[in-house]
């Protein structure tokens, strides 16, 4: 009768020490979820206010980025018909996959994945990578979204040409909300953000060139002018950029001290124009 009492209290000990481990495994990541969203609203403000903070180099690159966007703005409308000479040559596959992965949902099921992988198995660098993720894709997609109404630049598609604007239209306009462009800023700040997660330059090429599918798709398919898609892509640099190195000082994993600083860099010359990364 002892034996069976004792094995019945050690019984009844494990289940209440489950129990137990349970509620303290849920507060934990209930704590780490309510400071990963902290650092997600954190990272959005970080990003925003730091051309309040910029110096020589920071205005050298906005300037870069404003020159090559006007030099391309100058023959967007012969980049366009140039695509359009063999936008019915791209395969089918790629094409659904540039409309669909750049849309917000199912970026945001990406994002949300990534971070949530990260959280129940207590990977605080895949945490960090999904904070990064999801902070970037908010802080750009919010900037894109205000910034068309504004701009108001008519799309390839409406049959004006890339000079056309009917700007400060609060309601989304279809044909009127072509600069900037959200998928190829979404699509390409979360293959810039996974890529920072690794140090082979054939992998970071790799993602790169995943991530830069959907911009170059909205192109094919008018929906978008060459400057569009060039914009948004190295703004989402800068976004990840910023945000990332604002992480660094709320996780212990701190990858920009240990990782070689890319450089980005914007070539023009005779025949030629574009980016080139140097890892």
């Amino acid at each position: 009768m002892k034996r069976i009492f004792f094995c019945f209290l050690l019984l009844v000990g494990s289940h209440y020490q489950s129990f137990g481990q349970i509620q303290s495994q849920k507060e934990n990541n209930w704590k780490n979820f309510t400071y990963d969203m902290g650092n997600v609203f954190g990272g959005i403000g970080y990003s925003y206010s730091r051309p309040f903070h910029w110096e020589g180099d920071d205005w050298a690159n906005f300037g870069y980025l404003a020159a090559g966007t006007a030099a391309l703005f100058l023959v967007d409308d012969e980049l366009n018909n140039w695509t359009n000479g063999f936008s019915e040559d791209v395969p089918g596959f790629i094409t659904d996959y540039g409309h669909q992965y750049g849309n917000p949902n199912n970026n945001y099921m990406l994002t949300g994945g990534v971070y949530l992988a990260g959280l129940f198995t207590k990977n605080e660098k895949l945490r960090r990578t999904g904070v990064l993720l999801i902070s970037t894709a908010t802080a750009g997609g919010f900037l894109q979204q205000v910034s068309k109404r504004i701009v108001g630049r008519a799309r390839p598609r409406s049959g004006a040409s890339s000079g056309t604007f009917d700007p400060l239209h609060l309601d989304r306009v279809f044909n009127y909300d072509s600069f900037p462009s959200g998928h190829a800023m979404l699509a390409f700040s979360n293959a810039y953000a996974i890529a920072k997660q690794f140090k082979s330059p054939w992998i970071k090429a790799g993602l790169y060139t995943v991530g830069f599918i959907p911009g170059f798709v909205r192109i094919m398919d008018d929906f978008h002018w060459v400057s569009d898609v060039a914009f948004s892509t190295v703004l989402s640099i800068f976004i990840v950029e910023s945000i990332d190195r604002y992480l660094d000082s709320k996780y212990n994993e701190k990858y920009n001290a240990q990782a070689k600083k890319i450089s980005w860099n914007l070539n023009f010359g005779p025949g030629t124009m574009g980016v080139s990364a140097r890892f």
